[in-house]
């Protein structure tokens, strides 16, 4: 009655675009569940069966061979032969994400060394804090909310983490605290035993097919997809059994503050690491690094840490019951940590 006429209707109209403006991100947020509650769930599921004995503790090693010598295999190769090869070997997104994997490594062996935890047990811990889950669940889970694009970067971050990220740990971790091993020998012997992992060599098949244009026909087509349509429920599943059995094995009492900043620096301190080599590769050093593949690297950073970091840590001897725990918690807060950040990166079921 006293300001212009149009002034209730003007604020009715803002109000309205609040509001819908509030839904949407409310909708997104739900389509983001609709990914991530499923993929988590699994994990869940695989902890609960063999807590619950359903699944017996001797049946879990088999499971862990199905996946990583068939299933997922086949998934890396599927995904290496359907992308150029252009987006395995992106220089800027190694260039960030191998800069971030070795500050990581390093930053973290160096505020976790102390007296209590000797350089094995440090670079262990570090290992948890630098390799996320993206063979068994970050391929599958960014595909899904950022479509099947995503797996080209996901997949160099994992190639880099198996071949390289994983080799600096356990070589450090093989120097150990009074030297035994030469730096570069470690290393040299880490990345050796790196290479039996079937899983570079997947991506490699992948690759090669992908830039001859040579793939599997008839039966054999049908064998690997059948087994790469298997890889990810089984993958999740496995990765709740995993983690139960590793606790199982980890018998010492271990304080909450050696552990709590290991999850905490993976999926807080990792992405933010790799958002800002990439914002300063892009806007410093005018960097070819797109935002769409800063955003997959940055999700792929936000993932819980790798069960295989409690399975190497208990095969070197190391402090299996810091790692493990670290690992598991990683894994029950990622599930806000990931979630929330997608959100925040606008990322949707594709």
């Amino acid at each position: 009655m006293f300001g212009p006429a149009g002034g209730t209707g003007c604020y009715k109209t803002a109000a309205g675009a609040t509001f819908r403006a509030g839904g949407a991100l409310v909708t997104r947020m739900v389509l983001i569940f609709s990914v991530t509650v499923p993929f988590f769930a699994l994990v869940l599921c695989g902890y609960l069966a063999a807590r619950l004995k359903l699944i017996p503790e001797t049946a879990i090693p088999g499971l862990n061979i199905y996946v990583l010598f068939f299933a997922l295999p086949c998934m890396l190769y599927r995904f290496g032969a359907s992308l150029p090869v252009g987006q395995l070997i992106d220089t800027t997104v190694i260039a960030v994400w191998l800069g971030a994997a070795l500050l990581m490594v390093f930053g973290t062996v160096a505020v976790t060394r102390s007296p209590r935890i000797g350089l094995k047990d440090a670079a262990f811990g570090a290992l948890t804090t630098a390799f996320p889950n993206t063979g068994f669940m970050g391929v599958p889970m960014l595909a899904a909310l950022l479509g099947a694009s995503a797996a080209g970067p996901v997949i160099t971050t994992l190639l880099i983490d198996l071949l390289i990220t994983s080799s600096v740990a356990i070589g450090l971790a093989q120097v150990g605290d009074r030297g035994e091993l030469g730096p570069v020998a470690s290393v040299l012997r880490s990345l050796r035993g790196a290479l039996s992992n079937p899983l570079p060599w997947a991506i490699g098949a992948g690759m090669v097919s992908s830039a001859t244009g040579v793939h599997p026909i008839g039966p054999a087509d049908t064998i690997v997809r059948m087994l790469a349509d298997s890889a990810t429920p089984v993958a999740l599943f496995t990765i709740g059994t995993v983690l139960w059995r590793a606790g199982q094995h980890a018998h010492a009492r271990t304080p909450l503050d050696l552990y709590l900043p290991l999850a905490l620096i993976k999926l807080v301190a990792h992405p933010l690491l790799v958002l800002g080599l990439g914002w300063l590769a892009i806007h410093l050093l005018g960097a070819p690094l797109s935002r769409f593949n800063l955003t997959v690297l940055v999700l792929a950073a936000a993932l819980p840490s790798a069960s295989t970091a409690s399975l190497l840590a208990e095969r070197y001897g190391a402090d299996n019951s810091r790692v493990t725990r670290a690992v598991v918690l990683s894994t029950v807060l990622a599930f806000a940590t990931f979630s929330l950040l997608a959100w925040l990166a606008g990322a949707g079921p594709q």
